[in-house]
Protein backbone atom coordinates (compact mmCIF):
# COMPACT_ATOMS: atom_id res chain seq x y z
CA UNK A 1 0.00 0.00 0.00
CA UNK A 2 1.17 3.74 -0.40
CA UNK A 3 1.89 5.25 2.73
CA UNK A 4 0.99 9.17 1.68
CA UNK A 5 -0.73 10.35 -1.53
CA UNK A 6 0.16 13.76 -2.39
CA UNK A 7 -2.12 15.45 -4.87
CA UNK A 8 -0.79 18.82 -6.38
CA UNK A 9 2.52 18.95 -7.99
CA UNK A 10 3.02 22.00 -7.64
CA UNK A 11 5.77 23.37 -5.38
CA UNK A 12 4.21 22.57 -1.75
CA UNK A 13 3.48 19.31 -3.40
CA UNK A 14 6.83 18.35 -4.39
CA UNK A 15 8.82 19.96 -0.85
CA UNK A 16 6.55 17.29 0.86
CA UNK A 17 6.79 14.46 -1.46
CA UNK A 18 10.88 15.26 -0.95
CA UNK A 19 10.73 15.35 2.87
CA UNK A 20 8.66 12.53 3.37
CA UNK A 21 10.71 10.42 1.28
CA UNK A 22 13.78 11.56 3.39
CA UNK A 23 12.33 9.17 6.42
CA UNK A 24 11.58 5.99 4.17
CA UNK A 25 7.70 6.92 3.39
CA UNK A 26 6.31 5.46 0.29
CA UNK A 27 5.09 8.20 -1.67
CA UNK A 28 3.18 8.99 -4.88
CA UNK A 29 2.78 12.72 -6.25
CA UNK A 30 -0.91 12.73 -8.23
CA UNK A 31 -0.54 16.07 -10.69
CA UNK A 32 -4.46 16.70 -12.91
CA UNK A 33 -2.24 18.55 -15.64
CA UNK A 34 0.14 15.95 -17.66
CA UNK A 35 2.77 18.65 -18.54
CA UNK A 36 4.23 20.97 -15.65
CA UNK A 37 2.74 24.68 -15.92
CA UNK A 38 4.55 27.32 -18.02
CA UNK A 39 2.77 29.87 -15.81
CA UNK A 40 5.04 32.32 -14.05
CA UNK A 41 2.95 33.05 -10.73
CA UNK A 42 6.18 33.19 -8.74
CA UNK A 43 9.24 35.32 -9.83
CA UNK A 44 11.55 34.54 -6.47
CA UNK A 45 12.23 33.16 -3.13
CA UNK A 46 12.44 34.42 0.91
CA UNK A 47 15.16 34.30 2.75
CA UNK A 48 13.24 31.64 4.83
CA UNK A 49 12.63 29.31 1.90
CA UNK A 50 16.70 29.78 0.76
CA UNK A 51 17.42 28.34 4.22
CA UNK A 52 14.56 25.46 4.12
CA UNK A 53 16.72 24.87 0.52
CA UNK A 54 20.29 25.05 2.27
CA UNK A 55 18.69 22.66 5.07
CA UNK A 56 18.58 20.13 2.64
CA UNK A 57 21.88 20.48 0.45
CA UNK A 58 19.74 22.25 -2.36
CA UNK A 59 20.48 25.68 -2.49
CA UNK A 60 23.42 25.23 -5.08
CA UNK A 61 21.17 23.97 -7.71
CA UNK A 62 18.76 26.85 -6.87
CA UNK A 63 21.59 29.85 -7.06
CA UNK A 64 22.54 28.14 -10.59
CA UNK A 65 19.34 28.80 -12.08
CA UNK A 66 18.48 32.03 -10.74
CA UNK A 67 20.22 35.51 -9.64
CA UNK A 68 20.16 36.63 -5.84
CA UNK A 69 19.03 40.47 -4.89
CA UNK A 70 18.94 42.52 -2.14
CA UNK A 71 16.36 44.97 -3.19
CA UNK A 72 13.45 47.02 -0.99
CA UNK A 73 9.67 47.56 -2.06
CA UNK A 74 8.43 44.50 -1.25
CA UNK A 75 6.16 45.64 1.62
CA UNK A 76 2.82 47.33 -0.32
CA UNK A 77 5.78 48.28 -2.41
CA UNK A 78 6.76 51.32 -0.42
CA UNK A 79 10.39 51.76 -1.93
CA UNK A 80 12.88 51.70 0.58
CA UNK A 81 15.95 49.79 0.79
CA UNK A 82 17.06 46.41 2.00
CA UNK A 83 17.17 46.34 5.78
CA UNK A 84 20.56 45.70 7.62
CA UNK A 85 21.17 43.06 10.27
CA UNK A 86 18.77 40.27 8.75
CA UNK A 87 19.34 37.09 10.97
CA UNK A 88 20.14 35.08 8.67
CA UNK A 89 22.98 33.86 6.51
CA UNK A 90 20.82 33.99 3.77
CA UNK A 91 19.66 38.06 3.44
CA UNK A 92 18.42 37.58 -0.12
CA UNK A 93 15.71 37.29 -2.34
CA UNK A 94 16.23 34.74 -5.53
CA UNK A 95 14.71 35.50 -8.47
CA UNK A 96 13.63 32.47 -9.79
CA UNK A 97 10.60 31.72 -11.85
CA UNK A 98 8.22 29.27 -11.08
CA UNK A 99 8.47 26.66 -13.60
CA UNK A 100 12.20 26.75 -12.94
CA UNK A 101 11.13 26.16 -9.21
CA UNK A 102 8.85 23.24 -9.76
CA UNK A 103 11.57 21.33 -12.45
CA UNK A 104 14.25 21.71 -9.36
CA UNK A 105 12.16 20.56 -6.67
CA UNK A 106 10.53 17.78 -9.05
CA UNK A 107 14.02 16.63 -9.79
CA UNK A 108 14.64 16.43 -6.14
CA UNK A 109 11.18 14.65 -5.27
CA UNK A 110 11.96 11.85 -8.15
CA UNK A 111 16.20 11.60 -6.74
CA UNK A 112 14.83 10.49 -3.05
CA UNK A 113 12.12 8.22 -4.66
CA UNK A 114 9.02 10.22 -5.07
CA UNK A 115 6.74 8.82 -7.44
CA UNK A 116 5.00 11.46 -9.64
CA UNK A 117 2.07 10.78 -11.71
CA UNK A 118 1.14 13.56 -14.45
CA UNK A 119 -2.36 13.67 -16.06
CA UNK A 120 -3.82 11.79 -12.87
CA UNK A 121 -7.07 13.67 -11.93
CA UNK A 122 -8.23 12.97 -8.31
CA UNK A 123 -12.64 12.94 -8.02
CA UNK A 124 -13.59 11.28 -5.27
CA UNK A 125 -11.99 10.27 -2.20
CA UNK A 126 -13.12 7.82 1.33
CA UNK A 127 -11.59 7.03 4.64
CA UNK A 128 -11.77 5.04 7.14
CA UNK A 129 -9.96 4.37 10.61
CA UNK A 130 -7.11 2.71 8.63
CA UNK A 131 -6.37 3.95 5.12
CA UNK A 132 -8.02 6.35 2.72
CA UNK A 133 -9.11 5.27 -0.91
CA UNK A 134 -8.79 7.52 -4.18
CA UNK A 135 -10.83 7.69 -7.41
CA UNK A 136 -9.26 9.16 -10.28
CA UNK A 137 -10.95 10.73 -13.33
CA UNK A 138 -10.35 7.52 -15.46
CA UNK A 139 -11.82 5.01 -12.97
CA UNK A 140 -8.69 3.63 -11.16
CA UNK A 141 -8.72 3.14 -7.63
CA UNK A 142 -5.89 3.70 -5.07
CA UNK A 143 -5.35 3.48 -0.82
CA UNK A 144 -2.81 4.94 1.00
CA UNK A 145 -2.43 4.88 4.65
CA UNK A 146 -2.86 9.13 4.59
CA UNK A 147 -3.71 11.86 1.52
CA UNK A 148 -2.05 15.59 1.58
CA UNK A 149 -4.46 17.39 -0.96
CA UNK A 150 -1.85 20.33 -2.61
CA UNK A 151 -4.13 20.91 -5.39
CA UNK A 152 -4.24 24.63 -4.99
CA UNK A 153 -6.85 27.27 -4.37
CA UNK A 154 -9.91 25.82 -6.02
CA UNK A 155 -8.24 21.95 -4.07
CA UNK A 156 -11.13 19.20 -5.44
CA UNK A 157 -9.82 17.48 -2.19
CA UNK A 158 -10.81 20.54 0.54
CA UNK A 159 -14.12 20.66 -0.74
CA UNK A 160 -14.62 16.90 -0.90
CA UNK A 161 -13.71 17.01 2.69
CA UNK A 162 -16.15 19.39 3.17
CA UNK A 163 -13.92 21.77 4.79
CA UNK A 164 -15.45 25.81 5.05
CA UNK A 165 -12.96 27.85 3.64
CA UNK A 166 -14.16 31.64 4.75
CA UNK A 167 -12.60 34.99 4.17
CA UNK A 168 -13.74 37.61 1.73
CA UNK A 169 -13.67 36.86 -2.27
CA UNK A 170 -11.83 38.31 -4.77
CA UNK A 171 -12.85 42.60 -5.24
CA UNK A 172 -10.20 43.24 -8.30
CA UNK A 173 -8.88 40.76 -10.66
CA UNK A 174 -5.13 41.06 -12.48
CA UNK A 175 -4.54 40.01 -15.99
CA UNK A 176 -1.13 37.97 -16.20
CA UNK A 177 0.80 36.83 -18.96
CA UNK A 178 4.14 36.50 -20.90
CA UNK A 179 3.93 37.47 -24.89
CA UNK A 180 6.07 39.82 -27.27
CA UNK A 181 5.55 43.63 -27.86
CA UNK A 182 6.30 45.66 -30.87
CA UNK A 183 7.77 48.73 -28.31
CA UNK A 184 10.70 49.71 -27.62
CA UNK A 185 12.51 48.63 -24.43
CA UNK A 186 13.30 52.34 -23.92
CA UNK A 187 9.15 52.86 -24.49
CA UNK A 188 8.29 50.12 -21.87
CA UNK A 189 11.05 51.18 -19.51
CA UNK A 190 9.24 55.23 -19.63
CA UNK A 191 5.83 53.93 -19.52
CA UNK A 192 6.57 51.83 -16.80
CA UNK A 193 8.26 54.33 -14.25
CA UNK A 194 5.33 57.16 -15.34
CA UNK A 195 2.19 54.57 -14.85
CA UNK A 196 3.66 52.87 -11.68
CA UNK A 197 4.05 56.12 -9.90
CA UNK A 198 0.18 55.22 -9.12
CA UNK A 199 -0.65 51.68 -10.51
CA UNK A 200 1.16 49.35 -8.74
CA UNK A 201 -0.65 46.70 -10.17
CA UNK A 202 0.80 47.55 -13.73
CA UNK A 203 4.11 46.11 -14.95
CA UNK A 204 6.08 44.97 -18.22
CA UNK A 205 9.48 43.58 -17.93
CA UNK A 206 11.68 41.07 -20.13
CA UNK A 207 11.94 37.66 -19.39
CA UNK A 208 14.20 35.11 -20.75
CA UNK A 209 17.58 35.52 -22.29
CA UNK A 210 16.91 38.18 -25.08
CA UNK A 211 14.08 36.32 -26.78
CA UNK A 212 12.01 39.49 -26.67
CA UNK A 213 9.62 38.15 -24.27
CA UNK A 214 7.88 40.69 -21.53
CA UNK A 215 5.87 39.35 -18.76
CA UNK A 216 3.14 41.33 -18.42
CA UNK A 217 0.97 42.33 -15.63
CA UNK A 218 -2.34 44.51 -15.96
CA UNK A 219 -5.32 45.25 -13.82
CA UNK A 220 -8.30 43.50 -15.39
CA UNK A 221 -11.79 45.59 -16.28
CA UNK A 222 -13.70 43.46 -13.65
CA UNK A 223 -14.12 39.92 -11.82
CA UNK A 224 -14.50 36.63 -13.90
CA UNK A 225 -17.25 34.48 -13.32
CA UNK A 226 -14.33 31.68 -13.77
CA UNK A 227 -10.94 32.66 -13.36
CA UNK A 228 -10.02 29.39 -14.91
CA UNK A 229 -11.09 30.32 -17.97
CA UNK A 230 -8.11 32.87 -18.72
CA UNK A 231 -7.84 36.00 -20.75
CA UNK A 232 -7.67 36.60 -24.17
CA UNK A 233 -4.87 38.71 -25.93
CA UNK A 234 -7.21 41.51 -27.26
CA UNK A 235 -8.41 41.61 -23.12
CA UNK A 236 -4.37 42.75 -22.61
CA UNK A 237 -4.69 44.99 -25.18
CA UNK A 238 -7.75 46.88 -23.78
CA UNK A 239 -6.86 46.87 -20.39
CA UNK A 240 -3.09 47.79 -21.37
CA UNK A 241 -5.05 51.11 -23.44
CA UNK A 242 -6.78 51.75 -20.91
CA UNK A 243 -4.16 51.48 -17.71
CA UNK A 244 -1.12 53.12 -19.75
CA UNK A 245 -2.54 54.62 -22.64
CA UNK A 246 -0.70 51.87 -25.01
CA UNK A 247 -0.84 48.72 -25.52
CA UNK A 248 2.72 48.25 -26.50
CA UNK A 249 1.97 46.36 -29.41
CA UNK A 250 1.24 43.27 -27.63
CA UNK A 251 0.89 39.77 -30.03
CA UNK A 252 2.20 36.07 -29.94
CA UNK A 253 1.12 35.56 -26.33
CA UNK A 254 2.76 32.17 -25.21
CA UNK A 255 0.82 31.73 -21.60
CA UNK A 256 -2.02 34.01 -20.45
CA UNK A 257 -3.95 33.77 -16.98
CA UNK A 258 -5.46 35.85 -14.41
CA UNK A 259 -5.71 36.08 -10.88
CA UNK A 260 -7.88 37.44 -8.07
CA UNK A 261 -7.56 39.07 -4.57
CA UNK A 262 -9.61 36.62 -2.77
CA UNK A 263 -8.64 36.10 1.24
CA UNK A 264 -9.40 32.91 2.75
CA UNK A 265 -8.22 30.12 5.45
CA UNK A 266 -9.60 26.59 5.88
CA UNK A 267 -11.38 26.03 9.14
CA UNK A 268 -9.39 23.02 9.19
CA UNK A 269 -6.13 21.54 8.54
CA UNK A 270 -7.41 18.08 8.93
CA UNK A 271 -9.67 15.86 8.26
CA UNK A 272 -8.98 11.96 10.06
CA UNK A 273 -6.38 11.12 7.68
CA UNK A 274 -6.38 13.83 5.11
CA UNK A 275 -4.76 17.12 5.42
CA UNK A 276 -4.52 20.51 3.13
CA UNK A 277 -1.40 22.52 2.53
CA UNK A 278 -0.50 25.26 0.67
CA UNK A 279 -2.82 27.82 -1.00
CA UNK A 280 -5.30 24.45 -0.88
CA UNK A 281 -5.47 25.53 3.13
CA UNK A 282 -5.40 29.87 2.24
CA UNK A 283 -5.59 32.26 -0.54
CA UNK A 284 -4.22 35.90 -0.50
CA UNK A 285 -3.53 38.46 -2.80
CA UNK A 286 0.55 38.21 -4.25
CA UNK A 287 1.56 41.38 -2.32
CA UNK A 288 5.19 40.65 -1.68
CA UNK A 289 5.66 37.71 -3.04
CA UNK A 290 4.46 35.51 -0.31
CA UNK A 291 2.47 32.63 -1.18
CA UNK A 292 4.44 30.00 -2.79
CA UNK A 293 7.22 30.55 -0.01
CA UNK A 294 4.38 30.16 2.65
CA UNK A 295 3.39 26.57 0.91
CA UNK A 296 6.72 25.34 0.79
CA UNK A 297 7.14 26.16 4.61
CA UNK A 298 4.13 24.32 5.54
CA UNK A 299 5.64 21.25 3.80
CA UNK A 300 8.70 21.68 5.50
CA UNK A 301 6.73 21.91 8.76
CA UNK A 302 4.19 19.02 7.89
CA UNK A 303 6.85 16.54 5.82
CA UNK A 304 8.56 15.34 9.57
CA UNK A 305 5.64 14.84 11.32
CA UNK A 306 3.69 13.09 8.87
CA UNK A 307 6.67 10.99 8.52
CA UNK A 308 7.12 10.00 12.12
CA UNK A 309 3.26 9.24 12.21
CA UNK A 310 3.75 6.47 9.34
CA UNK A 311 6.97 5.05 10.89
CA UNK A 312 5.59 4.46 14.09
CA UNK A 313 7.56 7.00 16.54
CA UNK A 314 5.33 10.02 16.24
CA UNK A 315 4.28 11.53 19.93
CA UNK A 316 0.30 11.56 20.63
CA UNK A 317 -0.43 15.23 18.92
CA UNK A 318 2.57 15.39 16.99
CA UNK A 319 0.41 15.80 13.96
CA UNK A 320 -1.58 18.15 15.49
CA UNK A 321 1.35 20.68 16.28
CA UNK A 322 1.23 21.10 12.37
CA UNK A 323 -2.29 23.15 11.91
CA UNK A 324 -1.45 24.71 15.58
CA UNK A 325 1.86 25.96 14.24
CA UNK A 326 0.96 27.02 10.62
CA UNK A 327 -2.41 28.29 10.75
CA UNK A 328 -1.54 31.54 12.80
CA UNK A 329 1.29 31.91 10.28
CA UNK A 330 -0.91 31.80 7.28
CA UNK A 331 -3.62 34.02 9.22
CA UNK A 332 -0.99 36.45 9.75
CA UNK A 333 0.38 36.45 5.95
CA UNK A 334 -3.34 36.97 5.36
CA UNK A 335 -3.62 40.11 7.85
CA UNK A 336 -0.60 41.59 6.48
CA UNK A 337 -1.90 41.18 2.58
CA UNK A 338 -4.97 42.86 4.01
CA UNK A 339 -3.14 45.91 5.06
CA UNK A 340 -1.20 46.06 1.72
CA UNK A 341 -4.25 45.86 -0.25
CA UNK A 342 -5.42 48.92 1.77
CA UNK A 343 -1.87 50.49 1.82
CA UNK A 344 -1.91 50.37 -2.35
CA UNK A 345 -5.23 51.87 -3.25
CA UNK A 346 -5.64 54.89 -4.48
CA UNK A 347 -8.32 56.90 -2.16
CA UNK A 348 -6.74 59.62 -0.26
CA UNK A 349 -7.23 57.78 3.47
CA UNK A 350 -5.24 54.85 2.53
CA UNK A 351 -2.40 57.32 0.69
CA UNK A 352 -2.09 59.24 3.50
CA UNK A 353 -1.58 56.79 6.18
CA UNK A 354 0.67 54.97 3.22
CA UNK A 355 2.71 58.22 3.45
CA UNK A 356 3.30 57.79 7.29
CA UNK A 357 3.96 54.18 7.23
CA UNK A 358 6.56 55.45 4.57
CA UNK A 359 7.93 57.20 6.54
CA UNK A 360 8.20 55.50 9.69
CA UNK A 361 10.02 52.65 7.33
CA UNK A 362 12.90 55.05 7.60
CA UNK A 363 14.02 53.52 11.29
CA UNK A 364 15.44 51.10 10.33
CA UNK A 365 13.92 48.58 13.11
CA UNK A 366 10.88 49.30 11.39
CA UNK A 367 11.92 48.72 7.88
CA UNK A 368 13.57 45.05 9.45
CA UNK A 369 10.31 44.24 11.13
CA UNK A 370 8.32 44.20 7.90
CA UNK A 371 10.78 42.44 5.34
CA UNK A 372 11.18 40.11 8.40
CA UNK A 373 7.57 39.47 8.37
CA UNK A 374 7.20 39.50 4.52
CA UNK A 375 10.28 37.14 4.20
CA UNK A 376 9.11 34.59 7.27
CA UNK A 377 12.42 34.57 9.43
CA UNK A 378 10.54 36.48 12.48
CA UNK A 379 8.75 33.33 12.79
CA UNK A 380 8.41 31.87 16.19
CA UNK A 381 6.31 29.07 17.25
CA UNK A 382 4.35 28.87 20.64
CA UNK A 383 6.06 25.95 22.34
CA UNK A 384 5.67 27.57 25.73
CA UNK A 385 7.77 30.07 27.98
CA UNK A 386 11.58 29.54 27.99
CA UNK A 387 14.42 30.77 26.27
CA UNK A 388 13.77 33.53 23.72
CA UNK A 389 15.32 30.84 20.92
CA UNK A 390 12.52 28.88 21.74
CA UNK A 391 10.16 28.42 18.57
CA UNK A 392 12.42 30.50 16.23
CA UNK A 393 14.14 28.74 13.46
CA UNK A 394 17.77 29.14 13.86
CA UNK A 395 19.76 30.84 11.40
CA UNK A 396 23.06 28.76 10.02
CA UNK A 397 25.77 28.67 12.31
CA UNK A 398 29.40 27.94 12.11
CA UNK A 399 31.09 25.36 13.61
CA UNK A 400 34.65 23.83 14.48
CA UNK A 401 34.26 21.93 11.25
CA UNK A 402 31.35 23.20 8.29
CA UNK A 403 28.34 24.19 9.21
CA UNK A 404 25.11 24.24 11.22
CA UNK A 405 22.83 23.86 7.70
CA UNK A 406 25.16 21.36 6.19
CA UNK A 407 24.68 19.00 9.31
CA UNK A 408 20.78 18.91 8.34
CA UNK A 409 20.55 17.65 5.13
CA UNK A 410 19.01 14.33 6.19
CA UNK A 411 16.07 15.96 7.86
CA UNK A 412 16.65 14.10 11.14
CA UNK A 413 16.29 16.06 14.73
CA UNK A 414 19.84 17.96 16.20
CA UNK A 415 21.51 18.24 19.66
CA UNK A 416 23.43 20.67 19.22
CA UNK A 417 25.86 20.13 22.42
CA UNK A 418 28.87 22.76 23.77
CA UNK A 419 29.32 21.17 27.00
CA UNK A 420 29.79 17.39 25.65
CA UNK A 421 28.16 16.28 28.67
CA UNK A 422 24.67 15.30 27.46
CA UNK A 423 23.26 12.13 25.84
CA UNK A 424 20.18 11.48 23.32
CA UNK A 425 21.50 7.44 23.07
CA UNK A 426 17.49 6.22 22.82
CA UNK A 427 17.05 8.70 20.05
CA UNK A 428 19.93 7.56 17.85
CA UNK A 429 17.36 6.62 14.81
CA UNK A 430 15.83 9.99 14.80
CA UNK A 431 18.26 12.56 16.58
CA UNK A 432 22.08 13.60 15.79
CA UNK A 433 24.06 14.40 18.78
CA UNK A 434 26.86 16.85 17.56
CA UNK A 435 29.16 17.89 20.26
CA UNK A 436 31.10 21.77 19.56
CA UNK A 437 32.50 23.81 21.70
CA UNK A 438 33.02 26.46 18.97
CA UNK A 439 30.01 27.03 17.72
CA UNK A 440 29.54 30.36 17.71
CA UNK A 441 26.15 30.44 19.88
CA UNK A 442 25.34 31.82 23.61
CA UNK A 443 23.67 28.97 24.60
CA UNK A 444 25.20 25.53 26.53
CA UNK A 445 22.82 22.96 23.94
CA UNK A 446 20.29 23.32 22.06
CA UNK A 447 18.08 20.68 20.36
CA UNK A 448 16.84 21.21 16.97
CA UNK A 449 13.42 20.04 15.10
CA UNK A 450 14.14 18.58 11.60
CA UNK A 451 12.40 21.92 10.36
CA UNK A 452 15.13 24.01 12.06
CA UNK A 453 13.02 25.18 14.55
CA UNK A 454 14.18 25.29 18.62
CA UNK A 455 12.81 22.83 20.59
CA UNK A 456 14.67 23.35 23.49
CA UNK A 457 17.88 25.17 25.29
CA UNK A 458 19.76 24.16 28.31
CA UNK A 459 22.59 22.34 30.25
CA UNK A 460 20.30 19.85 31.98
CA UNK A 461 19.77 16.18 31.35
CA UNK A 462 16.24 15.76 32.58
CA UNK A 463 14.72 19.02 30.67
CA UNK A 464 16.76 17.63 26.94
CA UNK A 465 14.93 13.86 27.95
CA UNK A 466 11.97 15.66 28.37
CA UNK A 467 12.48 17.58 25.30
CA UNK A 468 13.09 14.89 23.46
CA UNK A 469 10.09 12.39 24.50
CA UNK A 470 7.91 15.70 23.25
CA UNK A 471 9.16 15.89 19.75
CA UNK A 472 10.97 12.39 19.37
CA UNK A 473 8.93 10.11 20.89
CA UNK A 474 9.73 6.94 23.39
CA UNK A 475 13.80 6.04 23.10
CA UNK A 476 14.62 3.15 21.87
CA UNK A 477 16.46 0.55 24.35
CA UNK A 478 20.51 0.07 25.15
CA UNK A 479 20.27 -2.41 22.49
CA UNK A 480 18.53 -0.57 19.59
CA UNK A 481 20.45 2.12 20.19
CA UNK A 482 23.87 -0.24 19.60
CA UNK A 483 22.28 -1.46 16.68
CA UNK A 484 21.72 1.75 14.97
CA UNK A 485 24.90 2.56 15.44
CA UNK A 486 26.23 -0.95 13.78
CA UNK A 487 24.32 -0.43 11.17
CA UNK A 488 25.70 3.15 10.27
CA UNK A 489 29.31 1.65 10.58
CA UNK A 490 28.24 -1.15 8.53
CA UNK A 491 26.85 1.26 5.80
CA UNK A 492 29.95 3.51 6.28
CA UNK A 493 27.61 6.25 7.41
CA UNK A 494 28.66 8.67 10.16
CA UNK A 495 27.89 7.94 13.86
CA UNK A 496 25.05 9.91 15.49
CA UNK A 497 27.23 10.97 17.80
CA UNK A 498 29.51 13.36 16.05
CA UNK A 499 32.31 15.60 17.11
CA UNK A 500 33.27 18.73 15.41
Amino acid sequence: MIDVIVVGAGPTGLMLAAELRLHDVRVVVLERDAEPTRVVRSLGMHVRSIEVLDQRGLLERFLAAGHTVRRGGYFAGIAKEWPTGMDSAHDYILGIPQPVTERLLAEHAVEVGAEIRRGHELVGLSQDGDEVTVELADGTRLRSRWLVGCDGGRSTVRKLLGVGFPGEPSRAETLLGVMELTASPEEVVAVMTEVRKTQLRFGAGPVGDGDGLYRVVVPAAGVAEDRAVPPTIEEFRQQLRATAGTDFGVHSPRWLSRFGDATRLAERYRVGRVLLAGDAAHVHPPLGGQGLNLGLQDAFNLGWKLAAQVVGWAPADLLDTYRAERRPVAADVLDNTRAQTELMSLEPGPQAVRRLLAELMDFEEVNRHLIEKITAISVRYDLGAGHDLLGRRLRDVRLAHGSLYGLMHAGRGLLLDRTGGLSATGWADRVDHVVDAGVELDVPALLLRPDGHVAWVGDDQRELTAGLSRWFGSPIDGAGAAAVTRRARADKQPTRERYA
